[in-house]
This record gives C-alpha cells, sequence and structure tokens, in this order.
C-alpha cells in the first residue's frame, strides 16, 4: 500500500472513530457505527489487497473496541475484520455497478452487526439473558438497529463515494 492510501485509510478511520465517540457521548439508543462505513469508503475508494483489507479491518475492531458502548466490545476485534473482508469482496463484484458503494456497505454492516452479535451472545450470554428474557428477545431488539444503521451507513458511503473518488483520482 503507498503512503497516500495508508493517509487515506487513517484519515477516514479517524473520521469514523471521532463521529462514533461523538455520537455515543449522546447516549441514544441506536449509536451508529460510523467506522464501519469509513473503512467501507476507504476500501471502495483504494481498493487493497485482501491482507491490506483485512489489516484496515483489524484497526477499524481496534479502534470500535476502544470506544464502544456495547455489552462486548472485545467481539469488535473479529466482527469488523469479517466487515472488511466483506466488503473488499462484494466491491470487488460490484465496483463498475451503480450503487456498488451503497450495496457493499449495507452488507458489510450486516456482516459485522451479525457477527459481533454472535460473538457477543456466545461470550456473555448470562449477562444478555438478564437484560432480555431470551435470546429471541435480545434479537428483536437487535436486529432493527443493525440493518438500520446499515441502511444509514449504506446512504454516506453512497453519498461521500463521488466527490472523495473525484479528489482522489485528481492527481492521476
Amino acid at each position: 500500500m503507498k503512503s497516500k492510501d495508508i493517509a487515506i485509510v487513517g484519515i477516514l478511520l479517524a473520521i469514523g472513530a471521532i463521529l462514533r465517540y461523538f455520537l455515543a457521548m449522546l447516549h441514544t439508543p441506536l449509536t451508529p457505527n460510523m467506522i464501519i462505513a469509513f473503512y467501507c469508503l476507504a476500501i471502495i475508494l483504494i481498493r487493497p489487497k485482501v491482507l491490506e483489507a483485512l489489516g484496515i479491518g483489524i484497526v477499524a475492531g481496534i479502534l470500535s473496541m476502544l470506544i464502544s458502548s456495547s455489552i462486548f466490545p472485545p467481539a469488535n476485534l473479529i466482527s469488523e475484520p469479517i466487515g472488511a473482508l466483506v466488503c473488499f469482496g462484494l466491491y470487488a463484484v460490484l465496483k463498475d455497478r451503480i450503487g456498488g458503494p451503497a450495496v457493499a456497505t449495507f452488507t458489510t454492516t450486516l456482516a459485522s452487526g451479525f457477527s459481533f452479535a454472535a460473538i457477543a451472545l456466545l461470550a456473555v450470554a448470562p449477562k444478555i439473558l438478564d437484560k432480555y428474557s431470551t435470546v429471541f428477545g435480545f434479537v428483536l431488539v437487535f436486529v432493527p438497529i443493525v440493518v438500520i444503521t446499515a441502511v444509514f451507513n449504506a446512504i454516506i458511503v453512497q453519498i461521500l463515494y463521488y466527490p472523495a473518488n473525484r479528489v482522489l483520482n485528481r492527481g492521476s
């Protein structure tokens, strides 16, 4: 990866982390994970190699874990790399299609969110069952949050993709 690409990834991850931190401070019932949106944008813009995409996901997982107010923050160390790999693979297929960034980001957010939920459920099931009477209750609460976040992230990335791509391609 070129130093320019590393700088782009760093800037986008920093923006995502700052936005996520700010949104978490609002203490709303739904805190969108802006880190997912911005690492998707980074992967879509620079089109890294698979191991580089995995590295982006690992860094995103560390950032997410550090500023998370979720039930089991370490699950981000697995869910974000999964999301980064989904984004990498899906955008490789959709890169020439209109709406490709939105579809890749939407699917990435679902993959990351649902893998996070599964890992958290396995790791801290008793804590989850204390808060929700059943696993089904947890799913009923968690699924809409993930889907709404996925829609929000997809819209953000699709809106930002064209101007960001234009700016990056100016020097080429």
